[in-house]
């Protein structure tokens, strides 16, 4: 009985390495914080960490303790449990996308091939985890970086593939598709 579990938690483990191997983890910022009591101030820390696999699935994760080391490791833990599937065309994100969290505002636009990623530091940490590696931003509002990350994680979460979007509005999908994409979906059409 006690030979099964520990084989059970070798293969738990075996599996929590080979997931951590293939994600990349970023901690985009650590905050000092400050909690005055009756002998003092007593400090603690929040960290934010971006988790992503270069392919389309990317977590952000806000994690808070005493020590730097736990504050990371619960942030990574959130970020992993909170990993969402984005739509990506090609390198790019499908259609221009702008969200809010807080008083944080990002806008997201598609470049084609070989812009690279035109981001500042926040903005830059999510879109590069998640595996997008040309596309426009503007951060706008609050330059928060908390908050900055939070916007363009929910930005990235609003994005839709194109082909599902022109078929929910009726529509031929070349419509809805980027003009350098169209391009290729004419010369694949045409040769």
């Amino acid at each position: 009985m006690a030979k099964r579990e520990a084989r059970k938690e070798k293969r738990t483990k075996e599996r929590e390495k080979d997931d951590r191997e293939e994600l990349s983890e970023r901690v985009v910022h650590i905050a000092r914080t400050a909690k005055v009591v009756k002998g003092g101030r007593r400090f603690a820390f929040r960290a934010v960490v971006v988790v992503g696999d270069k392919k389309g699935r990317v977590g952000v994760g806000v994690g808070k303790a005493r020590e730097v080391p736990d504050a990371i490791r619960k942030a990574t833990d959130r970020a992993r449990k909170g990993m969402v599937r984005i739509p990506l065309l090609g390198t790019t994100i499908p259609h221009s996308v702008e969200s809010n969290f807080g008083a944080g505002k990002v806008f997201l636009k598609p470049a084609s091939p070989g812009t690279g990623v035109i981001a500042g530091g926040g903005v830059r940490a999510v879109v590069e985890a998640a595996g997008v590696s040309d596309v426009l931003s503007k951060s706008l509002g609050s330059d928060n970086i908390l908050n900055v990350v939070q916007a363009t994680f929910a930005a990235l979460q609003e994005v839709k593939d194109f082909r599902v979007e022109a078929q929910r509005r009726g529509i031929d999908p070349k419509r809805t598709a980027p003009f350098w994409y169209r391009e290729e979906i004419q010369n694949v059409h045409a040769g």
